[in-house]
């Protein structure tokens, strides 16, 4: 109970000392060895994705006072869920916790590219048209307040113990900074890591503008989820520095660089029957494609 204790009186801390660590770590990698060549400034994207990552923490903490752990120390006393139902030893009640709260995550990416109106609000993460560190951290608002909602119900019907959340938080936290880095990895490692784990070039495919492209690769920290259910896709047909990445009709600089035109995108266009895996790849549709054009930044060799 002590260390529950201490777990929820310093996990703001420890979340903003990993997240603050890995972001200088993968910014840094990302100058030093970028896998793609960027469209848009630094500046103009970071100034719209961070000023995301802020307003949602504002949201956050307005609407769900009590923070995950809470949710888990609560169904802890409370004896709600599987794992206190069954009392479950703690030396595996925290793994099997992770990899569950981690299978969770991955039906619920499935859900908001399969329902019409949960794609409206993802599409803000996808509609970027570059792919960086912050891509991982830009969500629409409801949609976090969405997630969390999730992730609260999750922890109530598992039972986690706080100390299994705190460490899916952070791994969530910093797998997404990480698998969203402009980074370059040695094919032979980024083989190796695809096994167990979500890597920039495997994640970047499910980002891609085309539809059946983008619906494949949904994870974000355990690879197992996808190839289990046949979403795996080892590369992008153009190659990973010839792929297209966003949104097609969406590429106003003003609209998907832009905090105003982020928070404004989920309510924009008709109300469509997009569906998952249901559009097939088709070469006509990509060249009638609007693309957005700019100067690339410049990328190492």
């Amino acid at each position: 109970m002590a260390f529950e204790i201490w777990v929820m009186a310093n996990e703001p801390l420890v979340r903003i000392g990993f997240f603050v660590a890995v972001f200088a770590l993968v910014a840094l990698w990302e100058t030093a060895s970028p896998r793609r060549a960027l469209l848009l400034s630094r500046k103009q994207r970071w100034t719209a994705n961070l000023g995301l990552v802020l307003l949602n923490t504002v949201v956050v903490r307005w609407v769900f006072p009590v923070a995950a752990v809470g949710m888990a120390a609560l169904a802890a006393e409370r004896g709600w869920g599987l794992l206190n139902l069954y009392a479950v030893p703690f030396w595996l009640a925290v793994p099997l916790a992770v990899v569950a709260m981690d299978f969770a995550i991955w039906l619920q990416h499935v859900m908001v590219h399969a329902v019409p109106a949960l794609w409206r609000l993802h599409r803000v993460h996808h509609a970027d048209v570059d792919y960086d560190l912050t891509t991982g951290a830009r969500f629409h608002p409801l949609e976090i307040v969405l997630s969390m909602g999730i992730k609260f119900a999750t922890i109530a019907l598992l039972g986690a113990p706080v100390l299994a959340v705190l460490v899916f938080e952070v791994l969530l936290s910093a797998c997404a900074m990480f698998n969203h880095g402009n980074i370059r990895l040695p094919a032979r490692v980024d083989r190796v890591l695809r096994w167990f784990m979500v890597t920039p070039d495997m994640h970047r495919v499910h980002h891609s503008v085309e539809d059946d492209e983008s619906n494949s690769n949904f994870g974000f920290n355990l690879t197992w989820w996808d190839r289990l259910f046949g979403t795996y896709r080892e590369q992008p047909r153009a190659g990973q520095r010839g792929m297209t990445i966003g949104i097609r009709d969406h590429t106003d600089p003003h609209e998907v660089a832009r905090l105003p035109g982020l928070l404004s995108l989920p309510f924009k266009g008709p109300i469509t029957d997009y569906a998952i895996n249901r559009r097939p790849y088709s070469a006509k549709a990509l060249a009638d494609a609007p693309v957005f054009k700019s100067q690339p930044q410049q990328e190492s060799k």
